[in-house]
């Protein structure tokens, strides 16, 4: 629950917040609240720690990414996140205040670090401009080629800060997103920077109890290690695999049971589209399998994964068991309605999954660096 602080300020100060409100297009109490939050976490800026490797996150979203990368051994120098929402739970988790929009921040003005880590949003390119170039004979770079896309400020950090290694992760279609197109230019982008990139579609199901795949980039620094890196997505394989029994809470709302309006209209639905020849309609849930993927449109009516009860209509998941269908902790607090909270989690990462990719691209790091220092002896 919300608690309320009432502040009295001096005209003048209130006219500056009022005005740097306007300017950052949000309300004076979430300028204010975004200010305090900020403030709050300056000290611990400058606390030492002793970890393997630092790393920045970007697109953070409510956190997944740190938390892998954390339980690798890294340490969070940077993050930013546009979604006040996803602000809200970040804040409450790492009490920290991530950045507002990335575009708007000067790659300078970021921490140096040693992977960059972001779930960038998947858009397509405009290649207009790129094609005019062609046609004149000219050269074109990834500032022609990603500019007015979020991958852009993905490209311009890496190229300004240099990191040793990165992790980009993105929805599977990204590789036929556009015809094929978006996913070449981002490869020759990432080339042009001079990494050698590895990528690879894995799947969650072997870390939690769903069937969730997505599209793995991770590059290295050629002008550090040169390009006779080599890396190989071998995951940790677990056993025995995690089933949807295992991710349930045992008392559970009665306002998580699906009305009978809405089942009546789910069951017609997906009857309809099997008569159709297609594959649309609800996912019953088998609790000694796993689940389809869960999206963030879950908080619309829950019809992906529904988890069947005797006697009665099946029900949606909680928001802790969507946390847990990701991985997530049940120490991870969910200080947002349930209806953020499933667009939170819908929109996230399986981290141990994650973790894992974050263990390997460590070890590489490691190896690269004892193998450059042995030449440079």
């Amino acid at each position: 629950m919300a608690k309320q602080i009432h502040l009295r300020v001096d005209d003048s100060i209130y006219r500056v917040l009022s005005d740097n409100a306007l300017l950052s297009g949000v309300s004076i109490q979430e300028y204010v609240l975004s200010a305090i939050m900020k403030y709050s976490y300056y000290p611990q800026k400058n606390f030492k720690h002793s970890k393997k490797f630092s790393f920045i996150d970007l697109f953070a979203g409510i956190g997944g990414m740190r938390l892998a990368f954390e339980r690798a051994g890294g340490r969070c120098v940077y993050s930013s996140e546009w979604n006040k929402y996803c602000q809200q739970t970040y804040f409450a988790n790492f009490g920290e205040q991530p950045d507002g929009d990335i575009t708007k921040v000067s790659a300078e003005e970021i921490p140096d670090h040693d992977i960059l880590v972001a779930g960038f949003p998947c858009q397509p390119f405009s290649i207009a401009g790129v094609s005019k170039k062609k046609s004149l004979g000219r050269a074109t770079g990834f500032e022609d080629k990603t500019q007015g896309t979020l991958f852009f400020d993905v490209c311009r950090i890496l190229k300004a800060k240099k990191p040793k290694a990165f992790m980009l992760e993105n929805v599977k279609n990204l590789c036929s997103h556009d015809k094929g197109n978006t996913f070449k230019v981002i490869l020759e982008a990432l080339d042009e920077l001079n990494y050698q990139v590895f990528y690879k579609v894995l799947d969650g199901q072997n870390f939690v109890p769903q069937h969730r795949e997505r599209i793995i980039i991770v590059g290295f620094d050629r002008t550090r290690y040169g390009d006779n890196v080599e890396f190989d997505f071998c995951l940790e394989e677990r056993y025995p695999k995690p089933i949807i029994a295992d991710i349930l809470e045992q008392n559970v709302g009665e306002k998580y049971t699906l009305s009978d309006k809405l089942w009546i209209y789910l069951q017609n639905y997906a009857e309809k589209h099997k008569a159709a020849g297609n594959g649309f309609g609800y996912g019953l849930a088998q609790l000694d399998g796993i689940s389809r993927t869960l999206s963030a449109r879950y908080y619309k009516d829950g019809s992906e994964v529904l988890i069947p009860q005797n006697g009665k209509n099946p029900r949606k998941l909680t928001p802790r068991e969507c946390a847990r269908l990701q991985g997530f902790p049940d120490s991870f607090k969910i200080p947002v309605s349930d209806t953020q909270a499933y667009m939170q989690f819908g929109n996230s990462v399986v981290v141990p999954l994650i973790a894992n990719v974050a263990e390997l691209i460590e070890r590489t790091l490691f190896e690269l660096d004892n193998r450059l220092g042995k030449s440079s002896a």
